[in-house]
This record gives C-alpha cells, structure tokens and sequence, in this order.
C-alpha cells in the first residue's frame, strides 16, 4: 500500500520525473477509493455470511503471495542504493554525519516505542487468522533451526546471486550489504553500477505498481475471511491498532520530537508545526509527504537554516529519516502475531527490529515497498506469520496519513536540530520566523533561499 513519501527510495540526489507525477497521484487516488470499498465490502460480507466469507481465504492468500516475490528484488536494489546515499551524504562533512547519526537513533527509537506500544495495547488479539501458504515457509523453517551457529551458515548464500531468486530474506539482506559496501568503496567509479541498479529499481517498482492494483482483490478476500472467522470481534481490534498507532505517532511529535527540540534548540514544536501548517494540510490532500518536500526546503530556508544544510538534511531524511513508517511496521507486525495467536518472543522482537532497522532505510519511501519491507522482516524471523498481512493491506489506508504527517514532522525537526548542532542557523531569523512577524511568501518561494544563504 501507499507509504505516502518519496516516489522513489532511491539516492537522495536522483533526479524526479515532473511529467509523470500527476498521472500517478491520480491513479493511486482511485486505487486508495476501490481498497476502501473492498474493506468494507469485505467486512460486511464476513459479518453477514461467514461461512461463505472464509472460502475467500485463497484469494488474500495469493495477493500475499504476489507481495512475497517482490521482497527479495524491492530489499536489495533499495539496500544497495541506500547505502549509495549514505556515501554521498558523508561527503559534505559534519552536516551530514550529524543527520545520518541522528537518523539512524531517532528511526530505532521509534521502531521501539512501536514494539512497546504493540505488547501493551496487544492489538490483534483473539482475533482468528490462520496459517495457509506460508505453511511451506514453516517447514523450511524449522530445517534450518540448528542454534546461533545453524542461523548464521543460514545467511550465507549459495552464490552472489542466488538470493534474489530465493526465498531468504535475510540472504538478500547479507548480499544488498555486501554490494552496497562494495560500491561506496569504489566511489566514483562505481556510479554506472548505481544507476543501472536505479534502473533496474524503477522496473521492480514498475511490477510492484502493477501488483498493487489487485490490492481491493486481495483485501476484499482478506478482510472477508478473518471478520468471518473472528465476527465483529475482528472490526474492534482493527480499530484499536488504528486509534494506538495514531496516539503513539501524535505522542511521538508532541512529546519526544517536542522535547528533543525545545532541548536542543529551545524552539517551540506547535510553533514549528503551525508554521508548517499548510505543508501538513497538503499532505492530508495528497496522502503524499512528496508534495511537500519543495516547500519544506524553502521554508527551512527561510527561516533562517543554511542552505547546505536544508540541502542534505531533506532529502536524505526523506529516505532514512521515517518514524511514522518505523513505528507503523513494529505495531503492524505485532498486530499479525497476535493475531493468528503466535505472539514473538522477545528475542524474535529484537531481531525483527534490528532488520527493520536495515531494511526500512528507503524501502518505505516508495508505494507498496512498506508492504513489502513488513512481509520480509516477518518472513525472516517467523515465517507462519506473513499470511496476516493481506489483512494489514486493508487497513493499511486508514493509517497512511498519520504515517506520513509524522515523517514529516520528524524531517522538519531534524533539520532544526542538526542545523542548530552545526551552528548552521540564524537564530534571530528562526524566532522572527516562527513568531509569524516575517510570513512566507509562496509566490517568491525560490527566492527565500538565496536570501537565507546570503545571510550565512
């Protein structure tokens, strides 16, 4: 489903395509109306023949399936692509150490307060949802269960190659790695290698599109049979992780991002926000941060953040930097365990962490790849458990928007907090900013920035 950022989880410094762009939104916007349906038609389908609805089961089953052979393709060309950023942003000094240093804590906190929040509010439970195709992943499983030793010769491949024809996540995951490390060692020789893995993303991404446009089948299918099996019951625990997952993001922006701004900068976090207020509206319009990520730039700019900085924080945060996606795949994955009554131990919850962690930098910025980053991470550590996610795929819309409203707030106050680390702001100019005693004019937004640098 639409993770409501960036088109592409590609390098920060790739160029967009403008002339496609409103195409797209305008397809996705029927795609999110027809799920939406679906959801409900599911959900009164399971509520008033049941026993009809369960028979619907193959056909989520098979949509899931579909998102399962594109998790080794999306988790390798974005890994290896990631870390191409990571190389790129490490050049422009301690602007852009200090963000990839505060991205990566700022993601595993979040990633941990959506595992906290999960195991207290236990979302999902009682529900029916029981295991179909994924029963081969099982057995598969627990042939390779021979102790830490058995798991670690697990992650080594066959060849180079083999995993992305494979079904080991944790195989691509190693290789993406390996690859990635390999090209950002070769630096700028290895610039034809990135861009024909760029191309080769935009076609995985091409297919994944295609795809998603049999999400209201699968959702329908879904939603159908485990409101069949579980009644009502199974409407009320969708509903509680939907009213946690929002509690935990507005909890996130009010009081952790709050405080780390006030903290480090001694800026006021609903000034901030109002001050952004039309970017937030925009998002909600176009269920998309991407819309807003010019004018996030400018406005950062204008009110008094250095250009070099605006420059690097931004767009490489729109990558790396995405709490609301993080906490959203710990609660989700949570929510399947509960779910089909296969609650993950502890040790199964630090290590889905910590793949999340890898794969969720630039994954989650591109449509469907969320889905697919969820799938993956819950294939890795307890593979029964995919199965549940054509039931996320239904409710995954409902939740998209506070997703991307807390990206975004997490992108806006990282750019205040590294430029304030790197003395990189004016300010005096942030204060007469914030307080609203020098708007932001839209109609000269380009030229906000030579007049914030010029400054500097």
């Amino acid at each position: 489903m639409p993770e409501n950022l960036p088109a592409d989880a590609r390098d920060a410094s790739a160029p967009s395509a403008p002339s496609t762009s409103t195409p797209k939104k305008d397809r996705s916007h029927w795609l999110y109306i027809a799920v939406i349906i679906a959801v409900i038609g599911g959900i009164i389908f399971g509520l008033v023949a049941p026993d009809a609805a369960k028979e619907w089961k193959p056909v989520g089953e098979m949509f899931v399936d579909l998102i399962k052979m594109m998790i080794s393709p999306v988790i390798f060309c974005t890994i290896v692509l990631g870390i191409g950023s990571v190389r790129k942003a490490a050049t422009v000094g301690k602007a852009g150490g200090l963000a990839l240093a505060y991205f990566l804590t700022m993601s595993t906190f979040a990633l941990a307060i959506g595992l906290v929040v999960g195991n207290i509010i236990q979302p999902g439970h009682g529900l029916k949802i029981t295991p179909g195709s994924a029963d081969k992943y099982v057995e598969k499983a627990s042939e390779s269960d021979h102790g830490l030793l058995g798991f670690i010769a697990d992650i080594i491949p066959t060849t180079l190659f083999s995993p992305l024809t494979g079904d080991s996540v944790l195989q691509t995951l190693f290789v993406a790695l390996l690859v990635g490390f390999a090209i950002q060692k070769m630096g700028a020789d290895a610039e034809p290698v990135l861009r024909g893995i760029t191309y080769l993303q935009k076609i995985v991404f091409r297919v994944l599109t295609m795809v998603l446009w049999l999400a209201p089948i699968g959702a329908f299918g879904a939603m159908a049979a485990v409101v069949g099996e579980s009644g009502a019951k199974a409407v009320g625990e969708m509903l509680k992780l939907m009213f946690g997952f929002y509690v935990t993001c507005a909890l996130f922006i009010f009081v952790i991002l709050g405080a780390l701004l006030w903290l480090v900068a001694r800026v006021n976090i609903f000034k901030l926000l109002k001050y952004l207020a039309r970017e937030f509206l925009l998002i909600v319009a176009t269920s998309s941060s991407e819309s807003a990520l010019p004018n996030l730039m400018a406005k950062m700019e204008h009110a008094g953040v250095d250009r070099s900085t605006v420059g690097i924080v931004v767009p490489t945060g729109y990558s790396f930097n995405l709490d609301g996606t993080a906490i959203y795949l710990t609660m989700a994955s949570l929510f399947i365990a509960d779910a089909m009554n296969m609650p993950m131990s502890m040790g199964e919850q630090i290590g889905l962490l910590l793949f999340m962690i890898v794969a969720s930098k630039g994954a989650a910025g591109v449509t469907g790849a969320g889905l697919a980053t969820l799938a993956g991470g819950l294939h890795a550590h307890k593979p029964e458990l995919v199965d549940g996610v054509g039931v996320i795929v239904g409710i995954d819309r409902f939740m998209s928007e506070a997703r991307a409203l807390t990206n975004f707030a997490g992108n806006s106050v990282a750019t205040v907090l590294v430029g304030t680390w790197t003395k990189s702001i004016d300010r005096e100019r942030l204060n007469i900013v914030l307080d609203g005693k020098e708007p932001f004019d839209y109609s000269t937004m380009e030229d906000h920035g030579s007049e914030a640098s010029a400054r500097h």
